[in-house]
């Protein structure tokens, strides 16, 4: 009996030891909490939102993803698909890019990434960016832009400025360009000048020749 005590306490040690490891093997670490910051809003699928000049309709925006966080008005939308209204309601120009942002009141939008317009006259626009603000009522761009007129002149240069409308526009510096038949168009603007001024010398002349049968 004597001899089985220190082999019976030493299963009991092994046993103790066992039962503590199974013991910490069961206690897990506390995670700490990780805080993922979320948008206050999203969507993602058609979303519109309309601008309104006086009552009428001027711009209505459509895209695929919009999102916007609590801590600011701005959203973020893509793509931008902007149609432009005239003062009769008729969509006249259009505006796509790949993104853009804007605030909720529609007091600017600026659009970036492959941008491209149609103005109403039938001239196109590319550029890497343009901005529209509600305040100055303007388009605008301090990067290169490239204009297809509607007669097909091509137009290259650095800043754009256009109208909301897109009617008048202009490119402001270092402007390049290729005139297709600009000899013929010359012509005929000369052709057309020299007409005017024979029309309104010969109106002039009819007073004139008026006074000279009174006398």
């Amino acid at each position: 009996m004597a001899r089985l005590l220190p082999s019976i306490t030493r299963w009991c040690r092994v046993l103790a030891l066992g039962a503590v490891l199974v013991g910490c093997a069961e206690i897990e670490e506390e995670k700490p909490w990780i805080h993922v910051d979320r948008p206050q809003m999203l969507f993602t699928d058609t979303t519109l939102m309309d601008s309104y000049d006086k009552g009428v309709l001027s711009w209505k925006l459509k895209t695929a993803y919009l999102e916007r966080w609590s801590n600011t008005e701005e959203v973020f939308v893509r793509p931008v698909l902007v149609d432009i209204y005239d003062s009769l309601g008729e969509r006249s120009a259009f505006l796509r890019a790949d993104s853009g942002r804007l605030d909720m009141k529609f007091t600017y939008v600026y659009a970036y990434g492959h941008v491209y317009a149609l103005t109403p006259k039938g001239a196109s626009v590319r550029a890497d960016s343009l901005l529209w603000n509600k305040k100055d009522n303007l388009v605008k761009t301090e990067s290169y832009v490239r204009v297809v007129s509607e007669d097909g002149d091509v137009l290259q240069g650095k800043g754009f400025e256009s109208d909301a409308k897109m009617d008048h526009w202009k490119i402001l510096s270092n402007i390049t360009g290729i005139f297709q038949d600009a000899a013929n168009r010359i012509k005929e603007e000369d052709k057309a000048k020299a007409e005017e001024i024979e029309k309104r010398d010969s109106a002039a002349a009819v007073p004139q020749q008026a006074e000279e049968r009174k006398e």
